[in-house]
């Protein structure tokens, strides 16, 4: 029988507000806010808003799969090859397979643990930074790049109000996720923050 005073574990994740990023580019692509909100132990920061675009989630589950041996993975949705920016529907039905692939994941133990799924929500890091971290080629460890970035967010949110499940974007939202050079990977955290990259 559970005690009165022990709550019971949850994780809710939210994928939503689809944006076009370099509209006026013939490299345009739409991205979308991840929504977490959990009081599970698992979870160093209990709440987190990052945007993330498709081929990111690609990436996240191509990592996971490689940890996980025989787990099976839930699909992502499909992919179009040249999903049009102007296709409401089309983006609406990748934003919800997100969210189902997401809540799937968060509710599978074994992926609980790992520390690329965490970097995914909880920072803005690039996924080619998030494998420098967890391989320890960063000057920065898992949990330093994701107190940082919840330290970002509360500095933001102290400026400008609450960052909550209304948030337009992730406050230490990337420009451009791309590393230019092998410095950009070992900056500690509050410089990645202050430049805008964590």
């Amino acid at each position: 029988m559970m005690n009165d005073q022990e709550e019971e574990e949850f994780i809710t994740v939210r994928v939503q507000d689809p944006q076009i990023q370099r509209q006026s580019s013939w490299a345009s692509y739409v991205d979308y806010k991840i929504f977490l909100y959990t009081n599970s132990k698992a979870f160093t920061v209990k709440t987190s808003c990052v945007r993330r675009r498709y081929r990111e989630f690609e990436w996240l589950r191509r990592r996971l799969q490689k940890n996980a041996g025989l787990v099976s993975l839930p699909e992502l949705p499909g992919k179009k090859p040249f999903l049009q920016v102007n296709d409401t529907e089309g983006i609406e039905r990748r934003r919800q397979g997100l969210q189902q692939f997401l809540q799937k994941i968060l509710h599978t133990t074994i992926f609980l643990s790992d520390s690329q799924l965490h970097l995914f929500l909880l920072t803005q890091l690039s996924t080619a930074q998030i494998e420098c971290c967890v391989q320890g080629h960063t000057s920065f460890s898992v949990t330093e790049a994701i107190l940082n970035s919840a330290a970002c967010r509360k500095s933001i949110a102290e400026v400008v109000g609450p960052v909550g499940y209304e948030c337009e974007s992730s406050p230490c939202h990337t420009v451009d996720n791309s590393i230019k050079s092998t410095a950009q990977i070992s900056e500690p955290p509050e410089q990645l923050a202050a430049s805008g990259r964590a």
